[in-house]
């Protein structure tokens, strides 16, 4: 049955981040919010939602290691899993802001999220705090940047301008029907996920890094692939970059605001999050060796075979 929860809560998690972006962008334009404001953070607050449900629910239940695991692993997936098999399909280009602002703000917060977690085993309501402040300023410095180099079409792809003339009472139906998912999808896949672990003999902290990262990284994953085939001129390298800046500023950051999270595991700290940094890490060297400014299918490969590398190395291990 674990499995089957597990399933069933990941369903839910899709189904109901959909429903949430949709009322989010659609109550957005009832704000009179700017297309640039929308998709470069209301879009992206809401397409954390799976991740910061489970992470609340997770630690809420008093099991940390899965809303750690959660963050840690979908931070692993987004560049290991997503960002490699969509290489593998198709060369991604590096633009200058990947590596002048996007990758490090991303290896800051990766490095303050490790400081963090060792120098009392938990991130604290006030570490939360500290963490939202950091969001709230990497996200001016976002908007900021953004309308000083680019159009606003250019930056709004991904917002459907049809949602624009929804009806109050749909955007309420799709903001319940996305609540409900959320919340019954966290809480299937924490207990699914909990009885696995016992049924395997694994670690919860196992199981959150590896299948539920995986899982709440599919809708990253089939939105590039889709993109990808499509060669569409909106895929994005910054976007992998910047859901991991949400992961760790936002989703732990309000997780800890609610519930302090403790590292009950010490694998998190020495395996866990080393995995982290590496693979984001790597990245800059990725961009100048070989074709540079370009992760093609060989780096893509070569991402996709550390993965695996590290799923199985956190069974074995």
């Amino acid at each position: 049955m674990s499995i089957v929860f597990i399933i069933a809560g990941l369903v839910l998690l899709v189904v109901g981040g959909e429903f949430l972006v949709r009322a989010a962008v659609g109550l957005s334009f009832k704000l009179k919010l700017s297309k640039m404001i929308i998709g470069l953070t209301v879009v992206s607050f809401a397409t954390s939602a799976p991740e910061l449900l489970v992470s609340i629910q997770a630690a809420l239940d008093g099991f940390s290691d899965i809303s750690l695991g959660n963050v840690i692993g979908s931070n692993i997936a987004n560049i290991g899993l997503v960002l490699g098999i969509t290489a593998i399909i198709t060369p991604l280009t590096i633009d200058k802001d990947f590596y002048k602002f996007n990758w490090p703000m991303m290896m800051v917060l990766s490095i303050a999220l490790y400081f963090i977690l060792s120098s009392g085993n938990q991130i604290s309501q006030l570490e939360g705090i500290g963490l939202l402040v950091i969001l709230f300023i990497y996200l001016y410095l976002l908007i900021s940047r953004a309308r000083k180099n680019s159009s606003e079409d250019d930056l709004t792809d991904e917002v459907d301008d049809s949602l624009a003339v929804v009806s109050n009472f749909k955007i309420g139906i799709w903001l319940l029907i996305g609540a409900v998912s959320l919340y019954f999808g966290s809480t299937l896949l924490v207990d699914g996920a909990v009885d696995l672990a016992t049924m395997l003999g694994v670690s919860e902290r196992v199981i959150a890094v590896t299948m539920i990262a995986v899982g709440t990284s599919v809708p990253e994953l089939a939105a590039s692939v889709i993109a990808a085939l499509k060669k569409e001129k909106a895929l994005s390298l910054g976007n992998l970059i910047g859901s991991n800046i949400f992961n760790i500023a936002s989703v732990l950051g309000i997780t800890a605001l609610i519930q302090p999270i403790n590292v009950n595991s010490p694998e998190v700290l020495t395996n866990d999050i080393w995995w982290m940094l590496g693979f984001a890490a790597v990245l800059i060297p990725l961009a100048f060796i070989g074709k540079r400014f370009e992760i093609g299918r060989v780096k893509g490969f070569v991402i996709v075979v550390a993965y695996c590398a590290f799923i199985s190395l956190a069974f074995i291990n």
